[in-house]
């Protein structure tokens, strides 16, 4: 695939993959190998973040549609392999995130993928994109559990912060795009239609209360965990690559 013709973007937007899309793999081992590797290069590129994270729940039985996208995220790397983290020495201190999901988005069951990525100063250190474990019966509750995951990961990062004497001046923000759940995290007064998410609440309040954590609000044009939650055109897509932090090295 070295020398195969790149694109823009490493899925499709137009093409919905499915569990059953496609004739299945009379040798999987191939496709297993390749998505074992990229999992290893997202560590390091948050822009193939959602596509490794949808390819990998195919590995059970994969078929050649799903080889065809993969081979797509190869052709994406190839026009893209010196790109990397930029890494800002120029920005204070601060720790926040954005948190997003993508409602309903798998066509197959209607499972929701949240995602996020954590900033120190002005490079991204954490990310995750994951699909949640059951089905959200409104945007906001899908949300909501994408900004629980990103509050425990910032906890972890402050606790680790605080160990390496790292005094972070301002208490870490979550920057979530969807009203309802802000709304919820600085309202006292837990509805009863909201009882089904109780934990992630009681969670999140938990530090908001305590001063460890900010939420506020930002709009869907600027949430940088889009990019992770779902495919996007190729104009949307290199925006928000280009916001995150993920560009080509520098001439030498």
């Amino acid at each position: 695939m070295q020398e195969a013709k790149p694109v823009a973007t490493p899925m499709s937007e137009t093409k919905k993959l499915t569990l059953d899309s496609g004739t299945p793999l009379a040798d999987p081992k191939q496709y297993c190998m390749v998505i074992g590797s990229l999992q290893y290069l997202s560590f390091t590129r948050p822009d193939i973040g959602f596509a490794v994270n949808r390819l990998s729940q195919y590995m059970h039985r994969p078929t050649n549609d799903h080889w065809q996208a993969a081979k797509r995220v190869l052709r994406y790397l190839a026009g893209a392999r010196s790109h990397g983290i930029f890494l800002r020495s120029d920005c204070p201190l601060t720790v926040h995130a954005f948190s997003d999901a993508d409602w309903g988005g798998d066509k197959g069951d209607c499972i929701s993928t949240n995602a996020y990525i954590v900033y120190f100063g002005g490079s991204p250190i954490s990310w995750s994109s994951k699909k949640q474990k059951s089905v959200a019966r409104s945007s906001t509750e899908a949300e909501y559990r994408a900004m629980a995951n990103a509050a425990s990961e910032l906890q972890w990062i402050s606790s680790l912060l605080t160990e390496l004497g790292i005094v972070l001046p301002v208490a870490p923000v979550i920057y979530c795009d969807n009203m309802g759940a802000t709304y919820l995290c600085s309202n006292p007064v837990f509805h009863s239609r909201k009882k089904h998410i109780a934990l992630d609440y009681h969670f999140v309040r938990g530090y908001i209360q305590s001063g460890a954590l900010r939420v506020s609000y930002i709009s869907t044009h600027d949430q940088l965990a889009d990019a992770i939650t779902k495919p996007l055109l190729r104009l949307r897509f290199h925006l928000l690559g280009n916001k995150i932090g993920v560009k080509p090295l520098p001439p030498s």
